[in-house]
């Protein structure tokens, strides 16, 4: 029983920083470097595209447990301490409310981006 309240405690506290970090990605106080890896790991932890698709036995469920909970803690790293302590906050109150479609329309945005970008690589090289 334990173990199942720790998991759900760090379950919710992960849903937290992914929100902080997507706020963080649109922080000015935030070093532009941070920004990127903060709104590259929150579009990856808050897409349903995943680098391993989870019906690979094993190796699809590592991104979900080893790759984002890593990618999350580089860029908690990376904001500066005290506006993440603020973010988180602002997160944890964001998350006791009814989500609106912001999220939806950045991560949209963010793979439209990064699909005109594979395109016009791809154009290059032919």
């Amino acid at each position: 029983m334990q173990l199942i309240s720790k998991a759900k405690i760090w379950s919710k506290s992960l849903k937290r920083d992914i929100v902080a970090l997507w706020l963080a990605a649109r922080d000015a106080r935030v070093p532009w470097y941070a920004k990127a890896v903060a709104g590259a790991v929150a579009a990856y932890a808050l897409s349903p595209v995943d680098l391993i698709p989870d019906f690979i036995p094993v190796l699809g469920y590592l991104d979900d447990l080893v790759i984002v909970p890593l990618g999350i803690l580089l860029a908690i790293r990376l904001v500066p301490a005290d506006v993440m302590s603020e973010l988180r906050v602002e997160a944890s109150r964001r998350l006791e409310r009814p989500s609106g479609r912001g999220g939806l329309i950045f991560m949209l945005a963010v793979w439209l981006a990064c699909i005109i970008f594979l395109a016009l690589a791809l154009r290059q090289l032919a």
